[in-house]
């Protein structure tokens, strides 16, 4: 049986030796050959003006969803014309170890031919059952669509 690798890397260097609160949380990292700088999330004193972790993790579910939605629409031949997303995740302190319990999907979609809303309300959840990031996640996710241009 074949698999799929996807591959990333990511480098830092710096210096722990002065404690928890002291060293860098930036870091570059490399996925298909471009590079991102990132950091810890501000709450875990890295910068917030960089990428962190959980923001990747939510922009991942975000694109998944986007790029599933894409593809069943156009093998039921809908055509959307806009497809817009404000994603959240949620990241409790009281669980130990903390983790991202819930990613709210928010897509706005717009689509031409004014299509069944039942339709594509079904193909928002097809979607989501064929996202291959929300089939890896233990993460509740929600999915809030907003559908532009649908009939009922």
């Amino acid at each position: 049986m074949s698999a799929h690798t996807f591959t990333t890397s990511l480098g830092w260097s710096g210096s722990t030796a002065l404690g928890y609160d002291a060293y860098d949380r930036e870091h570059e990292l490399t996925v298909a050959g471009r590079g991102l700088r990132a950091s810890s999330a501000g709450a875990f004193l890295g910068d917030p003006s960089l990428a962190n972790p959980e923001q990747l993790l939510v922009a991942a579910a975000s694109s998944c969803q986007l790029l599933s939605f894409l593809a069943v629409a156009a093998r039921a031949r809908l055509d959307v014309t806009d497809y817009a997303d404000e994603a959240s995740g949620e990241m409790p302190e009281g669980n130990h170890p903390m983790w991202v319990t819930r990613i709210v999907l928010r897509p706005r979609i717009t689509l031409a031919g004014d299509p069944p809303r039942a339709k594509v309300e079904r193909l928002v959840e097809v979607a989501h059952r064929e996202c291959f990031v929300a089939a890896s996640l233990r993460s509740e996710i929600v999915l809030e669509p907003t559908l532009v241009g649908v009939a009922g």
